[in-house]
């Protein structure tokens, strides 16, 4: 049982990591519940000391910081860059339709979705629709590289405590 469970937690690890990126996928909370696993297998790490249930809720503090950034921080930088909520819109349905092209298509989804949307529902002219699509992927990569530190740290720790 407690190989099974250690390999659940690596494979959260990673869908966190996975998640990190691809909308659809909770990345933090995935790669929390691997630590949440690895803390009631009780491993050690490489002092022989076991996970402490401060540490597990330091990191249960920073998932739930980390997730509700994820949705103001994109909102922040198109807001910044005068963008408006169908900015917003148009590059997370941008980035979606995106992903039928990895890597590449996630990115160019985002800023095209995002100009789009900018011109189509908000009326913007091709500059004022391109500062904002700069901005909401802007928002995107911070939030995107912000949950990728976060989960890579966590998934560390998973194999730490293994």
């Amino acid at each position: 049982m407690d190989i099974f469970l250690t390999v659940l937690a690596i494979i959260l690890g990673i869908l966190g990591i996975v998640g990190s990126i691809v909308p659809a996928l909770p990345g933090p909370p995935l790669g929390w519940i691997g630590l949440l696993i690895m803390y009631f297998l009780g491993g050690t790490d490489g002092d022989a000391q076991a996970m402490s249930l401060t540490f597990l809720l330091v990191w249960l503090g920073v998932t739930i910081v980390v997730t509700v950034l994820d949705y103001v921080i994109p909102m922040f930088f198109t807001k910044a860059t005068g963008g408006t909520k169908a900015g917003s819109i148009g590059t997370m349905l941008g980035m979606v339709a995106g992903l039928f092209i990895p890597p590449v298509g996630m990115i160019l989804g985002a800023i095209l979705g995002a100009f789009l949307a900018e011109i189509i529902w908000s009326g913007k002219d091709a500059s004022g629709a391109l500062k904002s699509a700069m901005g909401a992927f802007l928002g995107f990569i911070t939030g995107t590289g912000m949950k990728l530190v976060v989960t890579g740290m966590m998934m560390y720790y998973i194999i730490v405590y293994i």
